[in-house]
C-alpha cells in the first residue's frame, strides 16, 4: 500500500538543488514522514530552467506585480517561473499536503523579502511565487512549512489535516460523492471538528440536516471549506478536556466507578500541563476497546493518524 501523496520542495530531499549547489535535507521528512506520505518533490527554480548552481533570485514589486529577478543584477526570470507553474499545478491535484522550504522567494510561505523595482528592500511579507500559486489554487491543501514542523503544535494539526483531507479526497471527494458519504465522513470526524471548533462543528450539523435544499455538491462544497478551516485552528488544552469529556458520556457505562475515577483525574491532569494528550486518549481507547460503542468505533478523533508518529505525545 502506497503512502499518501504529498508534494514536498526537493532540497528538504537531501538533493543538492539550491543555488548555491547544497540543500536543506529535513531527516524528520526522509525517515519518519517517508514511512506515511509518498513524496512528490518538486523544486520550481531548478524545473523553470535557471539550472543548479543560479544567481540567487528575490522578489520585486513592479506595477504590474511581483516579478522573480536575480538579486545582483537585473535578469528577469518571472516570465520562465509563470510558464512552469501553469504547467505543473493541475498534476498537482492529487496532493494531499504540501511541504515548503522557508525564505525561498519561489517556494517560502510567508514573511518572504519583498524589494522595490530598482532592488531595495521594502518589506517582510510576501510569498513565495509558487507557494501563493499552489495554495490559491488549492485552498483546501495542507501547506506547512518544513521549519515549522519543528513545533510540537504545528506538526500534530498539519499532519491530522493532512490525513483528514486524505480521507475526504478518498471517500468523498467527486465521482465518491453521496449523501450517504458526506454523512458518514462528518460522523467520523465529529469529536475532532467539536475540538478544533465548536462554532464550525454547531454549523456544519444542520447544514447536513436538509440535503434536498440544494445540489449537493454544492453543499459538500461549503462543508468542506468549513471543515478544513476549523482544521486549521490549534486545539487548546480546554477543547481537548470538551471533546474527550463528550467521549466519555458514550463509555461510562460500560467503565467501573474506579476506572472512570482514573480517566477524569487523567484528563484534569491534562488540563493542568501535567501529562501529555497521549495519556487521556490511551485510556478512552482502551476503555472503548473493553466496551465498544458503535458509534465510537470509526471515530478519527481517536486515531487520527498512525500511533507511530508520536505526536499526541508531545501536544
Amino acid at each position: 500500500m502506497s503512502g499518501i501523496p504529498v508534494g514536498i520542495s526537493t532540497c528538504l530531499l537531501g538533493k543538492e538543488v539550491r543555488h548555491d549547489g547544497g540543500h536543506k535535507h529535513s531527516r524528520y521528512c526522509t525517515q519518519v514522514l517517508a514511512k506515511h506520505f509518498e513524496f512528490r518533490s518538486i523544486c520550481p527554480e531548478l524545473e523553470a530552467g535557471l539550472g543548479v548552481p543560479r544567481p540567487a533570485i528575490h522578489l520585486r514589486e513592479h506595477e504590474d506585480g511581483l516579478h522573480l529577478v536575480e538579486s545582483k543584477g537585473s535578469k528577469d526570470h518571472t516570465e520562465g517561473m509563470q510558464n512552469f507553474i501553469a504547467e505543473v499545478l493541475p498534476s498537482l491535484a492529487n496532493l494531499r499536503g504540501y511541504i515548503l522550504m522557508a525564505k525561498s522567494p519561489s517556494c517560502g510561505m510567508e514573511r518572504i523579502k519583498i524589494h522595490n523595482a530598482e532592488g531595495s528592500f521594502m518589506h517582510r511579507d510576501g510569498r513565495g511565487m509558487f507557494a501563493e500559486a499552489l495554495m490559491k489554487a488549492y485552498p483546501l491543501m495542507p501547506v506547512e512549512e518544513e521549519g515549522r514542523l519543528h513545533d510540537d503544535m504545528l506538526r500534530e494539526n498539519f499532519i491530522e489535516r493532512v490525513f483528514a483531507y486524505d480521507d475526504w479526497m478518498q471517500n468523498v471527494a467527486g465521482e465518491n460523492l453521496t449523501k450517504q458519504a458526506l454523512i458518514d465522513f462528518h460522523t467520523r470526524h465529529k469529536f475532532t471538528l467539536l475540538a478544533h471548533s465548536e462554532k464550525i462543528y454547531r454549523q456544519l450539523g444542520p447544514m447536513l440536516g436538509d440535503l434536498k435544499s440544494e445540489p449537493l455538491e454544492q453543499i459538500a462544497d461549503r462543508y468542506i471549506h468549513q471543515f478544513m478551516e476549523a482544521m486549521t485552528q490549534r486545539v487548546s488544552r480546554g477543547s481537548h478536556v470538551n471533546a474527550m469529556q463528550h467521549l466519555l458520556g458514550f463509555l461510562k457505562e460500560g467503565m467501573s466507578a474506579e476506572e472512570k475515577t482514573v480517566l477524569l483525574e487523567q484528563i484534569e491532569a491534562y488540563r493542568r500541563g501535567e501529562i501529555p494528550l497521549v495519556v487521556p486518549m490511551t485510556l478512552l481507547r482502551l476503555a472503548q476497546r473493553k466496551e465498544p460503542v458503535d458509534y465510537l468505533h470509526s471515530q478519527k478523533y481517536l486515531t487520527p493518524y498512525p500511533d507511530e508518529l508520536g505526536l499526541r505525545n508531545n501536544v
